[in-house]
């Protein structure tokens, strides 16, 4: 499955270089829904939130409203997940909060079904708090202990995302053998035989960049499913 992104930041739609430098900005919401019509599933992050410094609520209500969505950024709580739930959102994303005890609660209050937690890393290691903060796990050691809380992973190579460079095809061989669960691939997917070969690992592929800047075609990425 191919699941176009709509990150969010100070009100508008954005893609950035390793989640610090903004690169783009894209349309409106309404316009973006459009263009991403033709695919089963939209992700939508909402970046202020995932750093702490406020959040987008107006445009993510909107957005899961109209669309079939798995939304993250900011999810720290069981009242959040559930919220997003409650507003529309097919599945909800947990990134730092994965590595607290606040875990169980959003589990709990969501069910394992709806729930997929990021594991975002950057030089071998997963990074938390909107990517500020690096911890001392990499993904295939802790995919294992998580899978009880959740139906699958949002993988991010934060090592090229955003740079059109291609991602690391290996690090997801890696992840596919430690779980059985879904794996959604992010970071620097950039071919269309990069999708290919995720598709052919059993790998879903989040795109942003490349779609974003027309390196690769909505139409053509529509009819590959």
């Amino acid at each position: 499955m191919i699941i176009p992104c709509i990150d969010l930041q100070d009100g508008k739609i954005v893609q950035l270089v390793q989640g610090r430098q903004k690169a783009l900005e894209g349309g409106t919401p309404e316009e973006m829904l459009a263009r991403f019509a033709a695919f089963p599933q939209i992700q939508v992050i909402d970046l202020d939130a995932a750093m702490g410094r406020g959040s987008n609520e107006s445009i993510v209500r909107f957005l899961v409203s109209r669309a079939a969505t798995r939304v993250g950024g900011g999810v720290r709580s069981g009242e959040r997940a559930r919220a997003l739930v409650e507003q529309g959102a097919r599945k909800v994303i947990v990134g730092t909060a994965a590595f607290t005890p606040a875990l169980e609660e959003i589990s709990e209050a969501v069910g394992r079904e709806r729930l997929l937690i990021a594991l975002d890393s950057r030089g071998g290691r997963i990074v938390v708090q909107g990517w500020r903060e690096a911890t001392a796990f990499t993904a295939e050691e802790v995919l294992s202990r998580l899978e009880p809380y959740c139906s699958g992973f949002l993988c991010t190579y934060v090592d090229k995302e955003g740079m059109m460079q291609g991602t690391d095809l290996d690090w997801f061989r890696r992840l596919r053998a430690a779980t059985s669960l879904e794996i959604t691939a992010a970071g620097g997917i950039t071919t269309i035989g990069e999708i290919r070969e995720l598709e052919r690992l059993g790998v879903h592929s989040a795109l942003g960049m490349a779609i974003y800047t027309g390196r690769l075609k909505l139409e053509e990425l529509a009819q590959l499913g």
